[in-house]
C-alpha cells in the first residue's frame, strides 16, 4: 500500500468517526453545555430516548462538569436536580445491558423514583425483557411514570396494572392517586389500594409469624441450659448471661484466628467456633460449680448474691481483656442476604440458620437427656436426689456436669447471638430476665415446657409488639407471667416424681 493510499484510508476511518459522534442529538449536546437547567433535563431525557449506548459517556462526563461539543470541553454547573436526572438516565440506559446483574440494578434503582422523560425506554426495555425477577420491577416503574403522565387514560391503565402489583412501592404510588381530584382517579386508586394491601397483609402476617419463631428459638438457646441448672439443682444462676457473653467472646476469637492464619476458610469458621464456644463456656461453668456453687446448696439468695458477684467479675474480666467497646463478628457467606419469600417479606438467612440451629440442639439436649446414661442420672437426680444417691448415682459429680452442661449450651447460645449484631461485654444482660421467664414459665426441670415456654413468649412478644410496641409488650409479658405463676406455680408442666408427689 502506498503512502497516499494510507493517507486516504486514515482520512476516511476519521470521517466515519467524526460522523458517529454527532450520531447523538446535537441540539441536546448543545442545552446540556449552554442550557437551563429546565432543557438540560430535557436534554437528558431525549439522550436517554436515542437509546444510544455512547449517550452513557456523555451523560457519565456531564455529571462529572463538562460536555464536549465539536471536540471542545465546556465546563458546565450540576446542582442536585441534575445529578438525578443523571443518575435516572443512566439506571434507564443499563436496562438494554446484555447483562443480567447491571439490568436488575437498574430496575431496582429506578423503581424508587425516576423522570417521566425515561418512559419510552423503559417501554422498550419492556418489550424485550423476560427475566421473571425484572420484568415486574420494570412494569412497576412504567405504571409510576405513567401516573405522573396528564394523560388521563394513560393514568388509569397504570392505577389497574399497579393494582395487579405485589410491590409494597405500589401501595405509596396508589395512596397518592386514592387523594387525586379527579374523581375517576380517585375511585380506580382506592379499589386497586385495597386489591394491594390485601396481597401485601398477608406477607406482613407471614413476617410476623417468622419473627416469632425466631425469637422464640432465640429465647430457646438462651434458656435450655438455665432450665438444666435451674431444674436440677434449683442454683438461681444470675451469671448465666455472663456464660452467654463468654460463648459471643469465643466466636469471635476464632474468627481472628481464622482470618490470621486460615483466610482462604474463613466461610467455615463456625465448624470451630461452636465447639469452642461450647467447650469454653462450659469449662468455666464446672470451674464456678466446684469453686463456688457447690458450697451454697440449699441457700438460694447467698447463691443468687455470689452468682451476681460472679457475673460482674466475669464483665469486668472481658473489659479488661477485649476493651470496653463492642467488637464485631462477620457472618459467613452463606449466613448473608435473606430469601425473598414474598414481595414485602424476605427471611434473612442468619435468622434462618439460627432457627435451624436451635432446632439441633434442642434435639441433641433430648438425645442427651434421654438415651445417655448421662442423662438418665440427671433425670434421677432432678426428680429424687436422695434416692439417686442410694442406689449409687454420684450426685456430686452429676452436679458439676450438668452445670457444665447448661454452661456449654448457654454458649451455643452466645455464638448464635453473635451473627446477629455486635458483641460486648454488657450481652447477657439483656438475655437472663428473659431465660428466667421462660424457665418458670414453662416448669422448672421441663425441657418440653421451656420449648413451648419460648416460642409462646416469643409470638406474644412479636404480636404485642406490632400492635403497641415494644416497652408495653414486655410490660404486658411480665405481667401475664406473674399473674400465671399465682394461679400455677408448678408452670405450664408440672414436675413429676415420688419427691414432688410426697
Amino acid at each position: 500500500m502506498g503512502l497516499w493510499q494510507a493517507r486516504a484510508a486514515l482520512a476516511a476511518l476519521l470521517v466515519c468517526l467524526a460522523g458517529s459522534a454527532f450520531a447523538l442529538d446535537r441540539a441536546a449536546l448543545d442545552k446540556l453545555a449552554h442550557g437551563e437547567n429546565d432543557q438540560k433535563v430535557e436534554a437528558i431525557g431525549a439522550l436517554v430516548a436515542e437509546a444510544d449506548p455512547r449517550a452513557i459517556e456523555v451523560l457519565t462526563q456531564f455529571a462529572a462538569g463538562e460536555v464536549e461539543v465539536d471536540g471542545n470541553k465546556i465546563e458546565v454547573m450540576i446542582n442536585n436536580r441534575l445529578r438525578s436526572a443523571v443518575a435516572d438516565a443512566l439506571a434507564a440506559l443499563r436496562l438494554l445491558s446484555p447483562e443480567r446483574a447491571l439490568r436488575f440494578a437498574a430496575a431496582k434503582e429506578l423503581a424508587t423514583g425516576a423522570d417521566a422523560s425515561m418512559l419510552p425506554l423503559v417501554q422498550k426495555a419492556l418489550e424485550k425483557e423476560t427475566d421473571a425477577d425484572i420484568r415486574p420491577l420494570l412494569e412497576l416503574v412504567a405504571a409510576s411514570m405513567q401516573m405522573n403522565s396528564g394523560d388521563k387514560a394513560q393514568r388509569l391503565a397504570a392505577i389497574r396494572m399497579l393494582g395487579a402489583s405485589t410491590s409494597p412501592n405500589s401501595k405509596t404510588l396508589l395512596s397518592e392517586a386514592a387523594r387525586d381530584e379527579d374523581v375517576d382517579i380517585r375511585v380506580e386508586a382506592q379499589k386497586s389500594l385495597r386489591a394491594v394491601e390485601g396481597r401485601l397483609a398477608w406477607g406482613e402476617r407471614l413476617g410476623l409469624l417468622f419473627a416469632g419463631v425466631s425469637l422464640g428459638s432465640i429465647l430457646l438457646l438462651a434458656a435450655l441450659g438455665l432450665a438444666i441448672t435451674y431444674g436440677l439443682m434449683g442454683v438461681i444462676n444470675m451469671a448465666h448471661g455472663e456464660l452467654i457473653m463468654i460463648g459471643a467472646y469465643a466466636t469471635y476469637v476464632v474468627q481472628n484466628l481464622f482470618r490470621s492464619y486460615l483466610p482462604g476458610a474463613f466461610d467455615w469458621y463456625l465448624l470451630a467456633a461452636v465447639p469452642a464456644s461450647f467447650a469454653v463456656a462450659a469449662a468455666v461453668g464446672m470451674l464456678l460449680e466446684r469453686v463456688v456453687i457447690r458450697w451454697l446448696y440449699g441457700r438460694p439468695l447467698e447463691t443468687l448474691l455470689a452468682t451476681w458477684g460472679i457475673s460482674l467479675m466475669l464483665i469486668q474480666l472481658v473489659r479488661t481483656l477485649f476493651g470496653a467497646q463492642n467488637v464485631q463478628v462477620e457472618n459467613p457467606a452463606f449466613m448473608s442476604g435473606g430469601i425473598q419469600a414474598l414481595s414485602n417479606l424476605v427471611l434473612p438467612w442468619s435468622r434462618v440458620m439460627i432457627i435451624l440451629f436451635a432446632g439441633l440442639v434442642l434435639a441433641g439436649m433430648w438425645a442427651l437427656l434421654t438415651r445417655t446414661r448421662l442423662g438418665l442420672f440427671v433425670r434421677g437426680v432432678t426428680q429424687n436426689r436422695a434416692m439417686a444417691s442410694c442406689v449409687g448415682v454420684p450426685t456430686a459429680r452429676v452436679d458439676t456436669w450438668a452445670f457444665g452442661l447448661g454452661s456449654g449450651i448457654a454458649g451455643l447460645a452466645g455464638c448464635a447471638l453473635s451473627q446477629l449484631g455486635n458483641v460486648g461485654p454488657d450481652l447477657g444482660q439483656g438475655y437472663i430476665v428473659d431465660s428466667f421467664l421462660v424457665v418458670v414459665f414453662g416448669g422448672v426441670g421441663q425441657l418440653a415446657g421451656t420449648v413451648y415456654a419460648a416460642l409462646t413468649l416469643g409470638f406474644a412478644n412479636k404480636f404485642l409488639e406490632a400492635w403497641s410496641g415494644a416497652v408495653l409488650a414486655k410490660i404486658a409479658l411480665l405481667v401475664f407471667i406473674i399473674i400465671f405463676i399465682q394461679r400455677r406455680p408448678q408452670g405450664m408442666f408440672a414436675l413429676k416424681g415420688r419427691s414432688v408427689e410426697a
